[in-house]
């Protein structure tokens, strides 16, 4: 079958999001033909150029998101500009009110209590369900798909979307929404800055809208759209959906929804901005959720975002990330799992950013240091990029340097701190897999997590593991871990000190913790996952179109042969009223891929 797969920031860009993860998938399934459909963040990431291409890719179109293509076109400035004005009038006003009516919280699904009553008539009652991250799932969902629909409507007959939402008119159509009974109570105070803000955040959001990917040569010619993230990245998806019939998978190993909570609450923005921009991209994830065919989460806890965004427990199917077990063969299948560690050493792996709580760790550490003397902790990563990483670094030395001074042997011995700060790629730590055999106990400390991939690393590698309990740690740790709370130093240092004078219980854990990742956590079982799903969708929705060769005859084995599945799902489905003529099942032309080296 043709998959047609969508990336926001992410593959097949060398400093993508999630890059491996889709090399693996498309790598994996040979069998299929892959189109990729790729936004991209920045100049940077678009001059550092793309990774190596498997043959099965057959075509790559890209585009920014951070930056207009259409000139700043503004409707109006068209011959039959009035008509256009008024449809585009009517579009982006509804979808302005029903992101101003809510609901929205911008402290995340736990404060949905609140939000709800922030969101005057329209929440619960007459509008539905509001789910448990104060999204709603009724009219105001409703509103919001029919004026996102009418805009991608717009931008293809009329182009210049993008001009029209950045706009003075947008942002007097945002005020009027903001001033309407029963907006959002944070929305009520806006301010002109703050509606600019939302403005140009929005615009951002939705440039997928004014491509030129949904034609019978572009998204409407695949059997299948597969978005590796919610968010901008699905909209494509939404839109080959809506012109084209085409199913939509939506796979989340990280919710943007989350993300997006968790960086408002890092900035310093005004309520207004957080409780709209939070409104917005709550109702752009429960539309998606809402037209995807499937949803495959990466763990349980995306999977709970996901319910309490509107998404249909039916239609889910955690799979998990799968990674490359073999770079860590050597280490756990050692002879003795603790054999070529030192007993005495901890180890924690990551990036180091405040979410590590790193500063817990220290105090932790020191807790430890009162039982264990001669214990060491190597602190193992690079700072996360930005002036943020490296001051939280120098933090986290300087917090370390005061807590454990040099310490010596004798009076002419050369001090030595317990702690080390070092990064792969050195002498002493040439790779991922001697960092977790450099100790007998790797630890997790976060706050915040969504997949902890290190513990899985570390799990591999047949070590023992002691983490906090954020995230899905409890679900990929299992029975094979310690778990203890987070911010809680002294917890973490007695789960430490338990298994750093157990050593026959540290091989037993590290022993089931290696067996449980080469089950669940392999590339392996997460490409059998996929092509299990693949077939699934298209059996039970298929394109139902005729596809031609170059010549305009029919291409034999053009149809994957799951739509030839007998059922009432394969018969053919009528036009909606208002569908275009191309996406009414006109025959498609097969592709040709491109020769080697030329550009796609």
């Amino acid at each position: 079958m043709r998959i047609g797969l969508l990336t926001e920031g992410g593959y097949p860009y060398v400093s993508g999001d999630a890059k491996l993860w889709c090399d693996r998938l498309v790598r994996g399934l040979g069998q299929h033909e892959f189109d990729i459909y790729a936004l991209s963040r920045s100049r940077q990431q678009e001059d550092e150029g793309w990774v190596p291409l498997p043959p099965q890719v057959n075509r790559v179109r890209t585009a920014p998101l951070w930056t207009a293509e259409d000139g700043g076109a503004v409707y109006g400035r068209r011959a039959h500009g009035r008509l256009v004005r008024r449809r585009y009038a009517e579009c982006f006003g509804e979808l302005a009110a029903a992101v101003c009516a809510g609901p929205g919280s911008p402290d995340g699904p736990e404060d949905a209590g609140a939000s709800g009553g922030a969101g005057g008539p329209g929440v619960g009652g007459a509008s539905g369900v509001v789910v448990g991250s104060g999204v709603s799932f009724g009219l105001e969902a409703d509103r919001f798909a029919t004026a996102l629909y009418g805009l991608a409507e717009l931008a293809r007959d009329e182009g210049g979307l993008a001009g029209a939402l950045r706009s003075e008119g947008a942002v007097r159509a945002w005020e009027r929404a903001c001033r309407t009974p029963g907006a959002l109570r944070a929305a009520r105070a806006a301010r002109v800055p703050d509606l600019l803000s939302v403005a140009a955040h929005v615009e951002r959001s939705l440039r997928p809208l004014s491509l030129d990917w949904y034609a019978d040569d572009g998204l409407g010619a695949v059997d299948l759209c597969h978005a590796a993230a919610g968010g901008s990245a699905a909209l494509p998806g939404l839109l080959a959906r809506h012109f084209a019939s085409v199913p939509l998978l939506v796979t989340e190993y990280g919710v943007p929804l989350r993300a997006h909570y968790l960086a408002s609450a890092a900035t310093e923005e005004a309520p207004a901005v957080r409780a709209l921009l939070a409104s917005f991209h709550g109702q752009l994830a429960t539309e998606v959720y809402r037209r995807a065919a499937l949803i495959t989460p990466g763990n349980t806890h995306a999977r709970r975002w996901q319910e309490r965004c509107g998404a249909d427990r039916a239609k889910l199917r955690t799979v998990y990330p799968g990674m490359e077990a073999s770079r860590f063969a050597e280490v756990g299948e050692s002879v003795d799992g603790a054999g070529c560690a030192d007993p005495d050493t901890l180890v924690w792996v990551g990036r180091v950013e405040p979410s590590k709580d790193l500063v817990s760790l220290l105090h932790s550490f020191a807790e430890i240091r009162k039982e264990e003397p001669k214990t060491r902790l190597r602190i193992i990563g690079a700072p996360a990029d930005g002036p943020d990483g490296a001051l939280y670094l120098a933090h986290c030395k300087a917090l370390a340097a005061h807590l454990f001074p040099d310490e010596a042997e004798g009076a002419h011995a050369v001090g030595d701190n317990p702690v080390s700060f070092e990064e792969i790629g050195g002498p002493q730590v040439p790779g991922l897999a001697e960092a977790y055999a450099s100790g007998a106990l790797v630890v997790l400390s976060s706050v915040v997590e969504g997949f902890p991939i290190s513990l899985v690393e570390a799990m591999f590698c047949g070590r023992a593991t002691v983490s906090t309990d954020v995230g899905a740690v409890v679900e990929v740790i299992g029975g094979t871990g310690l778990v203890v709370p987070p911010r809680n130093p002294r917890a973490l240092a007695e789960a430490c000190v338990a298994l750093l004078r157990d050593p026959a219980r540290r091989a037993r854990l590290g022993a089931a913790a290696r067996a449980r990742a080469l089950e669940l956590f392999t590339v392996e079982q997460n490409v059998e996952a996929f092509h299990g799903i693949y077939l699934e969708i298209i059996s039970h929705s298929p394109i139902r179109r005729v596809v031609v060769d170059a010549t305009g005859e029919p291409l034999p084995f053009g149809v994957p042969a799951e739509a030839h599945v007998p059922g009432r799902w394969t018969e053919a489905r009528l036009v909606a009223a208002g569908r275009q003529r191309w996406a009414a099942g006109a025959p498609v032309r097969a592709t040709v891929p491109p020769a080697a080296g030329e550009s796609a």
